[in-house]
């Protein structure tokens, strides 16, 4: 039977009196003022992310404490910060307009127990093998869908579930613009966008939580006519078991794949991310998943969004000082203990406040890096593909679309393995590069076949595999061209390994030499 070996505790199993005064003296200094960070990073993401889900508001304060308490306490990941991410929200958009907020938590709750499968099946770092490229894209698109959806509430008006259909009727919408929203709104964005010059002594207080109070204050203090944020009930009354749909289960199993595919991905690519940034205990990461799973599980038992790691408020927990995860649960108690009896100052933030909050989220997710990595690596059509995709198609077929590109390019990148010939003076010289496989044995004696016979030739040999085939291409050419008067030289060292009638020619690193075959 197989299991998860969870990470050993940091105190021994009798932890004497000083082991105990030091640990939590380690959470009163570093953990403590970490998790309030977190807090107040985490409580405006919540709120705008269950809007822009077209959720009920609520459900994102839900799912903070669920991912805070439940997945803290059981996470593979000691640093990183589970809750509502912006990667899900055009995905439970979709799953709500298309089956009720009550199914969609039975497909969040379904797909946690997916999860918790994934992780006892200890499958969590097949996940990595995705093409970081095709996720980058894929965060990059739904960056984009939120951007186009929030500048219509920025402006006064809705947002539309088709990204063609908010283009095309965002002229209009700035002319008929509702001007005080608007004002508003950019403010919010001026003040997160400058808030990286703040101060050394403010910059520790979370830009999004600065904006967003103070254009509240401003929204109150002022005669601004807005609309603000609507809640229906507590956060008790928000409690709710899921729904059982009346059918189309064939789409709500889709829904479920989605949601856990997603998930998972985003929770351990975050995981391997936050893991960088700090030099403690390195991710477990099939304890991880089963966290995120379970996290789902209730989060969506009990009327939560989905769940899923956040480098946001991950990296905000590691940059704080944070040194367990006693901040991560510590975070998700500060919202339950606000979320109770302040719920309805929520009810004073103008919703444009949140929509210019979510446009920054939005655009973030646009990372340069990330651009730039795909244009040195060639990766850029696949990155701008699967953008376009998960923008006017939707997220799935985007996703899908990418993969499918992504596999067709590095096979296209083995057929295309780089074979040259050129003359240098009386000579020739023959490059041969990357995978050189029986894909490429037309190219290869295409170019060794237009070589004159009766010269000299230098091989230069740089490939990280040859098979078989290939290698025999090579050595008959060498063999003709020796009997028609020429000669051969081979530049690297030519290796030959023996498996299943497969030979490799590797060239060692840091050294050229020269030998006839």
């Amino acid at each position: 039977m197989q299991h998860i070996e969870l990470d050993k505790p940091d105190l021994d199993p009798s932890p004497t009196p000083a082991s105990r005064s030091d640990r939590l003296r380690s959470i009163v200094r570093h953990d403590l003022p970490s998790s309030l960070v977190v807090f107040l990073v985490a409580l405006p993401l919540s709120l705008g992310i269950a809007i822009a889900s077209d959720a009920p508001v609520l459900a994102g304060l839900i799912a903070a404490i669920v991912g805070g308490i439940i997945g803290g306490a059981l996470a593979g990941s000691p640093l990183q910060v589970s809750g509502p991410a912006a990667g899900l929200t055009v995905v439970v958009a979709d799953l709500i307009a298309e089956f009720g907020w009550g199914v969609t938590c039975l497909i969040t709750a379904a797909a946690g127990v997916m999860q918790i499968l994934l992780g006892f099946s200890r499958v969590a770092r097949a996940a990595l093998a995705i093409s970081p490229v095709v996720v980058h894209a894929m965060l990059a698109g739904i960056g984009i869908t939120i951007a186009l959806q929030q500048t219509h509430v920025l402006l006064g008006g809705e947002s539309h579930s088709s990204a063609w259909v908010n283009v095309v009727e965002l002229p209009a919408q700035i002319i008929g613009a509702h001007r005080p929203g608007v004002i508003l709104g950019l403010l919010v964005i001026a003040i997160m966008v400058c808030w990286r010059w703040a101060p050394a002594k403010l910059a520790p207080v979370p830009g999004p939580l600065v904006a967003i109070v103070v254009v509240t204050v401003v929204s109150v203090v002022f005669p601004f006519h807005v609309s603000r944020i609507t809640l229906e009930g507590s956060v008790l009354d928000a409690l709710q078991l899921p729904t059982i749909p009346h059918g189309g289960w064939g789409a709500v199993a889709i829904g479920i794949i989605t949601v856990t595919l997603i998930t998972s991905v985003q929770s351990l690519l975050t995981a391997v991310a936050t893991d960088r940034m700090h030099s403690g205990p390195r991710t477990e990461l099939n304890r991880e998943l089963v966290a995120q799973g379970a996290s789902n599980l209730v989060s969506g038992t009990i009327g939560g969004l989905p769940i899923a790691g956040v480098i946001v408020r991950s990296s905000a927990n590691i940059k704080a000082g944070a040194k367990t995860r006693a901040s991560t649960i510590l975070h998700g108690f500060w919202i339950l203990l606000f979320a109770l009896p302040f719920a309805g100052l929520i009810e004073l933030i103008p919703s444009a406040a949140l929509a210019g909050l979510l446009i920054v989220i939005g655009i973030q997710l646009l990372q340069p890096a990330h651009i730039e990595a795909a244009v040195k690596t060639g990766d850029f059509a696949i990155y701008l593909v699967t953008i376009v995709a998960v923008v006017f198609l939707n997220l799935l077929h985007g996703v899908m679309i990418g993969l499918v590109l992504a596999i067709a390019m590095t096979g296209w990148r083995v057929v295309r393995a780089k074979v040259e010939a050129h003359p240098v003076g009386d000579e020739w010289r023959v490059i041969v590069e990357g995978a050189c496989t029986f894909l490429s044995l037309p190219r290869l004696t295409r170019v060794l076949a237009s070589i004159p016979e009766r010269t000299t030739v230098t091989l230069h040999i740089a490939v990280n595999y040859l098979d078989h085939a290939a290698h025999q291409a090579i050595t008959d050419w060498q063999q003709q061209h020796h009997a028609t008067g020429g000669s051969v030289r081979i530049d690297g060292t030519l290796k030959q390994g023996h498996s299943r009638r497969k030979e490799a020619v590797h060239l060692a690193e840091g050294k050229t030499q020269a030998q006839q075959v």
